[in-house]
């Protein structure tokens, strides 16, 4: 298609006038040829068949000009309406009516195409994000009936937390429909960083020791790996949407236990930023960390991050974990990145805190 711009630029012939230069041309063929027998003493019924000959080929000519557009229209039409939103119609580029409408189904097609991509990455994202509160539930439940853990009030407030947290993930991830169309609110508040991400761990290991590790990212039996919080100074404080920073931090942890070797240790590092109630967060595992060339696109959906796993050693996850993680930083106006380490992989995540003071 051509870009904007492109056709207000160009000329625009209408059909309308291409039809009445069909008409005009045809009436000055059969008066020309009219005028010729009567110089040359023709018969008039061969003026006739020569006449009715061109106005024929001229006529079959232009039709197929206006007539081969609409049926390939419809061939694609028909196919939108049965779900292929990959075909388009050539001839966006004409200057008439059928090239406006050619450019008018290509652009529908492309935005059907567009609603269809994101109705399917947000099937996979909610899949993705409901899994970990599940198994930690699921952990807390089975515990209870085998008898490992009796339903005091303590354990039956843990299997509501994670109840709690699902309702509000299914509303937080519905959010992700609305990525391309405007900002999503954050409810940041002011928090205690020690003891938030004490619980995030808490029920990282919760799931790791009971069920394995399960989430987007594939399903692993890692009780072997050891979480590790590190927070200085103890009383750090931040100013972030604590539920968005849990997508965060559990994706990251996810991602950092798949890829630890056996007996390996995931460290979650907070520090304070350089803004009032910022945050620096890192997330460091012990594994064969990422390529340099492939740094760039870990943050990408569906990138699953096999690298430097053995081949057919793939956890067949969907890669939606770090790619959600960079939307919620994103939202908060912070970075997320692979950093360099000496040792494994290293994400640094940087928060902003407070929004400056106006003038």
């Amino acid at each position: 298609m051509s870009g904007p711009g492109g056709r207000e630029g160009r000329t625009k012939i209408s059909i309308k006038t291409k039809l009445g230069t069909l008409v005009v041309v045809s009436v000055f063929i059969t008066t020309g040829l009219i005028l010729v027998a009567l110089e040359t003493s023709t018969e008039l019924r061969f003026i006739t068949v020569f006449s009715v000959i061109a106005t024929l080929l001229i006529t079959q000519f232009v039709a197929h000009g206006l007539t081969a557009p609409l049926d390939e229209m419809n061939t694609v039409a028909k196919g939108i309406s049965h779900g292929d939103f990959t075909r388009r119609v050539r001839g966006a580029d004409r200057r008439d009516e059928l090239g406006d409408l050619a450019e008018t189904i290509n652009r529908m097609a492309d935005d059907l195409e567009a609603v269809d991509r994101h109705r399917k990455e947000l099937v996979a994202n909610v899949s993705h994000e409901l899994r970990t509160p599940i198994a930690a539930l699921r952990a807390v439940l089975e515990n209870v009936v085998d008898g490992v853990s009796a339903a005091d009030p303590e354990t039956m407030r843990t299997a509501l937390k994670q109840t709690e947290r699902l309702g509000r993930l299914v509303e937080t991830l519905l959010d992700l429909s609305r990525l391309d169309n405007g900002v999503v609110p954050l409810r940041a508040r002011r928090f205690e960083v020690w003891p938030y991400l004490s619980g995030v761990l808490k029920e990282a290991n919760l799931a790791v020791g009971r069920r394995g590790l399960a989430s987007g990212s594939g399903h692993h039996t890692r009780t072997d790996v050891h979480l590790h919080l590190d927070v200085a100074p103890p009383q750090l404080t931040a100013h972030a949407d604590a539920e968005r920073l849990h997508q965060v931090v559990a994706n990251l942890i996810d991602n950092a236990v798949k890829h630890s070797p056996p007996h390996g240790r995931v460290t979650v590092r907070a520090r304070r930023g350089p803004h009032p109630e910022s945050l620096d967060l890192e997330v460091v595992d012990e594994g064969p960390g990422i390529p340099e060339q492939e740094r760039h696109q870990v943050f990408e959906r569906f990138n699953r991050g096999d690298a430097g796993m053995p081949p057919g050693k793939g956890d067949g996850g969907t890669g939606l974990g770090l790619a959600i993680a960079r939307w919620a930083v994103d939202l908060h106006g912070g970075r997320i990145g692979v950093a360099e380490s000496a040792k494994g992989c290293r994400i640094l995540v940087t928060l902003p805190g407070l929004p400056p003071p106006r003038p």
